[in-house]
């Protein structure tokens, strides 16, 4: 039986490319199939939840004597780091499609694939579940997989329907031209008063809290939310903020956005409106950015989908607001993350370690150390500690005069 189904396979097949000449005219396509359930039971899905292996370490988030950190798609582990040498983990909080945290006077806010969800967490052993403000963020992380040029999007739905992962497959196809599976992936993924306390994140970080007001950037938008009823948050408007954004930084009244052509400098003169200042355009790449003063940071990572073939740090004169330029640059290896603390720059080299950097001036680095042995993706210089993750594992250090000296590493798996 299974003979006669291989022979009228093979004569099917043999049928089709007799009908054309040409077999050229076809060619293997790799296709995505989104993965799906309804927002009803997507929203269902949040809960508050015992500790639990990490699946796949993202962003990291600092706030009091505690350490969240982003379980990629998945939701936020939390770690008591009242003793930094030995962190322990206390809870998880499961939030599908969560990439994001921000936490002001203990309430978190964290987005959940198209929504915007508010947890209590002043007592961490008895975390409650406060708000969903819902379909308020355009564009998700569920992206259209970099290795498909196509996608089959079957019974999915975008207004009842949240994908929550993609299937990929080769399949026979009639050949298209380029440009036109190209904007066919892409446009898809487009449609889719009192002192207060607020966190620390990484500079991988889309979520930012400045005063009552919460930011957020996807790809290609700009979110605000108005936090000054912490406890119930509005959405007050989403506006386009540039072109494949990753990720934002807020200083001195200032966001500074990171792309992967550039960074783009907004000014918060009026709160609920951010107003576009300027950009810095740079070759194609992944770059996260930090300011200081009158200076940006930014690393730009070669050899990967960003398109950038060269991986350096540039250094950027922003003292004129409306006209940044380019101020020094040096070779890195396979930057990420990166932060400062007083006159130190540390740069996340990726395989390459963790670099520490003296800043003589802000343009003159000088390379003084290099902590090897160790994945490094992003770090928060804190006020006593340094923090960094890279590979599922936490790491903390101890500042010393133009160094820093290990103080604990905590593996997340």
């Amino acid at each position: 039986m299974k003979t006669k189904q291989l022979i009228l396979i093979t004569i099917l097949m043999v049928s089709l490319f007799s009908c054309n000449n040409d077999d050229s005219d076809y060619e293997l396509v790799t296709v995505a199939t989104p993965e799906f359930v309804s927002k009803t039971e997507f929203r269902k899905m949040v809960d508050i939840d015992e500790p639990e292996p990490i699946i796949k370490a993202g962003k990291i988030y600092a706030y009091d004597d505690y350490i969240f950190i982003n379980d990629v798609n998945k939701g936020v582990h939390i770690i008591d780091n009242t003793d930094p040498e030995h962190p322990k983990a206390i809870k998880f909080i499961t939030i599908p499609g969560n990439e994001d945290i921000s936490i002001k006077n203990n309430y978190l806010y964290a987005d959940s694939a198209t929504d915007l969800v508010v947890f209590n967490i002043s007592d961490v052993n008895n975390i409650s579940f406060v708000d969903r403000l819902k379909d308020v963020f355009e564009i998700y992380d569920y992206r259209f997989p970099i290795e498909a040029t196509a996608a089959d999007y079957g019974d999915y739905n975008r207004e009842t329907d949240i994908i929550v992962g993609w299937s990929v497959k080769q399949e026979l196809r009639e050949k298209m031209p380029d440009d036109i599976l190209v904007d066919f992936a892409l446009n898809d993924v487009a449609r889719a008063g009192a002192e207060s306390n607020v966190g620390t994140g990484g500079s991988l970080a889309r979520f930012q809290i400045v005063d009552n007001h919460l930011y957020t950037v996807g790809s290609y938008s700009m979110s605000i939310f108005n936090i000054q009823n912490l406890n119930n948050p509005t959405h007050e408007t989403t506006q386009y903020a540039g072109w494949n954004i990753e990720t934002m930084f807020a200083a001195d009244n200032y966001l500074y956005l990171g792309s992967t052509n550039g960074m783009y400098i907004y000014d918060l003169v009026n709160p609920s409106e951010p107003g576009y200042v300027s950009e810095f355009t740079h070759w194609e790449g992944c770059d996260p950015v930090v300011v200081d003063g009158d200076y940006a940071y930014l690393t730009l990572r070669g050899g990967n989908a960003c398109g950038q073939l060269e991986s350096v740090l540039e250094v950027i004169d922003i003292s004129d607001k409306s006209n940044p330029t380019l101020a020094e640059r040096y070779t890195l290896e396979n930057p990420y993350g990166l932060g400062i603390k007083q006159n130190m720059l540390f740069v996340c080299d990726g395989t390459a370690g963790l670099k520490l950097f003296n800043r003589n001036t802000p343009t003159d680095l000088s390379l003084i150390k290099t902590i090897e042995n160790v994945q490094a993706t992003d770090v928060i210089p804190l006020e006593n500690k340094l923090l960094m993750i890279g590979d599922n594992t936490l790491y903390q250090y101890k500042y010393l005069e133009n160094n820093i000296s290990f103080l604990s590493s905590f593996i997340l798996k």
